[in-house]
């Protein structure tokens, strides 16, 4: 089996976010980047299971990003990847990400693709399903449980009140959500190992881009905490229901 996994990177959730050029365009300097989490935990972990259980199966990276995103497809290596590959461009807007994936896909001959149910950055999930048009293959999104039954794949999802249990033949795309692998991380002999690893880097398609980002605006800061005094639950009441507006 061969499995395409596509990973992005992310900032890390400690970092400051700020904009630069009037608030059109997100500042890098100084981001600290990870792996987005539902593309590494639940995406390429599962996918690495796969493998295990059937150690003939290839794993296959793949992030559309300039250099910058190599330590994460890096770090994507470490955990069991077999090869990785960068397309050579900025990402701009989900049609333009999803192009350059499947321009890369079609030549792959991949049975499976995985991708994470979203960004943690944007929250853009509207790549996975892009994609799997783009290819004209079947996608099943925000899936919780994989196994793979010779050629086809048993999905599970949540649905509201309960869970769908789909079954598909290959090849097919699948957006991974919480609850189809557990975290692992990287031995610092295949981090070492890693670092030596030859990334493909392609140069990217010609796609049109369909959106613009107008303005970026951070979210209003908090207001600070109102300490009441013990044996005033009047003005508590008072407050949750003029302030707060909660009773």
């Amino acid at each position: 089996m061969k499995i395409l996994v596509a990973v992005s990177k992310a900032p890390d959730t400690t970092a400051k976010i700020t904009f630069k050029d009037n608030n059109t365009a997100f500042n890098e300097d100084g981001v600290q980047w990870i792996v987005n989490p539902y593309d590494e935990w639940y995406a390429l972990v599962r996918a690495i299971e796969l493998k295990e259980a059937a150690p003939d199966t290839v794993i296959h990276l793949v992030s559309v990003d300039e250099s910058g995103a190599d330590v994460i497809l890096r770090k994507a290596l470490a955990l069991g990847g077999d090869e990785a590959i960068r397309v050579n461009c900025k990402p701009t807007d989900s049609f333009s990400v999803a192009s350059q994936l499947a321009a890369v896909a079609k030549d792959g001959g991949y049975d499976l693709i995985l991708t994470g149910k979203e960004t943690i950055d944007f929250n853009d999930g509207a790549v996975p399903g892009m994609l799997a048009e783009l290819l004209e293959i079947p996608c099943i999104p925000v899936a919780t449980k994989l196994t793979v039954e010779g050629d086809k794949a048993v999905v599970v999802k949540e649905i509201e009140g309960g869970e769908q249990t789909e079954e598909v033949s290959f090849p097919v795309l699948i957006s991974c959500a919480k609850g189809m692998a557990k975290q692992r991380m990287a031995g610092i002999r295949n981090v070492i190992a890693a670092r030596s690893k030859t990334i493909k880097v392609v140069e990217p398609v010609q796609v049109d881009q369909r959106t613009e980002t107008v303005r970026f605006e951070l979210p209003p800061a908090k207001t600070g905490v109102k300490m009441i005094e013990a044996g005033q639950e009047a003005e508590l009441a008072r407050l949750l229901h003029e302030e707060a507006k909660v009773i």
